[in-house]
């Protein structure tokens, strides 16, 4: 079981406190000068620290972030709360130890849980406190997803995309206490919501080191991201980030630099966008791959000119709205001299897509994760952050 105390030791299991307990204060050995009996024992004196625990004993339909305990006129020096299985709660004893209470989406939904609290006065006197309660049965419940896939290699520019099936999450700095990102390194992440508050977006300040290995933990199950609606995911997921691979087009001069570690690794003729229907001007991410797309304009602001739908190969996504990096058979004999696109970025292929073709070399060098940058498009207006993986377009202070 947990146990808290900045005083005395713990060994096999139980503190041991610096302390007197309230028990009793024993007499003297011997008889007392002047006396010729055995000495009578002083009254038991109770401690002065009074503990409260939230909630009372017996108390059901208890949310599970309303567990407090706390002590007046003196210090917490020992917290314990179990469920029925026996195992421990993970909680944190407050700094001036007057108050304990547990982690985030440490206590479940629907299960009862026994709290032992202990404290003790400025004369080391202790008291001991102890009570039982269940916890609510939500009536609504959203499970959480996020775009990693536990084990996957992913390029520098990988960003952790957290949804909460179109909830409008009301309680944020909750959830985002849940959602815990470790890397190997020690970098760090912030969060950005987006889309109303329905998705939550984590990214270091720069891209990540290659090498670097991204552990993920998802505590959002009995976590209450709205009222009366509780998260229902708990998993552990883990990426690593391979090399560096950032690809740079220029919408203008129709061709596209890779660069591999930082070195140019090759050059490529693109198609972009047209002038009517132009590409997005920015930094995007690949967030899938498929080796072949049926892509349409549905989804497309803005599109001059008939929908579209065509099957194109090694298919890249890099936004939400339809923007990908894909192989396209138009392209060859066009690719480096003109833009002909309804705003993706078309690289020379096969209509069945061959590997020996750029659009396979391209599609089977890349990862997810990988950065795209297009520049000197003619369309003015900016790339949404939220449309796709785009977040690098904020600054950090942005973010």
């Amino acid at each position: 079981m947990r146990r808290m105390s900045m005083v005395g030791a713990v060994l096999g299991g139980t503190l041991l406190l610096g302390a007197c307990s309230s028990g009793g204060a024993g007499g003297g050995a011997g008889a007392p000068a002047g006396g010729g009996g055995p000495s009578t024992p002083a009254a038991a004196r109770a401690s002065a620290a009074v503990l409260s625990i939230e909630p009372g004993d017996g108390a059901k339909e208890v949310a599970p972030g309303a567990v407090r305990v706390s002590v007046a006129t003196g210090k917490l020096t020992e917290v314990t709360v179990t469920g029925q299985d026996g195992r421990p709660v993970d909680g944190a004893l407050a700094a001036d130890h007057l108050t304990w209470t547990p982690t985030a989406g440490a206590l479940a939904v629907g299960a009862t849980y026994r709290v032992d609290a202990r404290a003790a006065d400025a004369d080391g006197l202790a008291t001991t406190a102890t009570s039982t309660f269940t916890t609510l049965v939500p009536q609504r419940t959203v499970k959480v997803e996020d775009n990693v896939v536990t084990g996957q290699d992913v390029g520098v520019g990988m960003i952790i995309s957290v949804d909460f099936g179109g909830l409008k999450v009301r309680n944020k700095e909750a959830v985002e206490r849940a959602i815990v990102v470790e890397a190997s390194d020690g970098t760090q992440v912030r969060g950005h919501w987006f889309e109303n508050d329905t998705r939550l977006d984590l990214r270091p300040a720069a891209y990540w080191k290659p090498g670097t290995t991204v552990q993920v933990h998802l505590r959002t199950k009995s976590v209450e991201l709205a009222p009366g609606v509780y998260g229902a995911t708990e998993r552990d997921e883990h990426f690593t980030v391979a090399r560096s691979r950032i690809s740079e087009v220029d919408a203008r001069t129709h061709q596209m630099v890779v660069k591999e570690d930082g070195r140019p690794d090759e050059v490529v003729p693109i198609v972009a966008g047209t002038d009517d229907n132009p590409s997005w001007n920015g930094t995007m991410v690949i967030s899938a791959k498929s080796r072949m797309e049926k892509i349409t304009s549905e989804g497309q602001t803005n599109l001059k000119g008939p929908g579209y739908e065509a099957t194109e190969p090694h298919a890249m996504r890099l936004t939400t709205s339809g923007t990908y990096l894909h192989g396209n058979p138009a392209a060859r004999g066009v690719a480096g001299r003109a833009n002909i696109s309804h705003g993706c970025i078309g690289l020379p292929d096969t209509p069945e897509g061959s590997d020996d073709t750029p659009g396979g070399r391209i599609y089977n060098a890349s990862k997810v994760g990988d950065v795209v940058v297009v520049r000197n498009s003619v369309k003015k207006e900016p790339l949404d952050p939220a449309n796709g993986l785009s977040g690098w377009n904020l600054t950090w202070e942005q973010w």
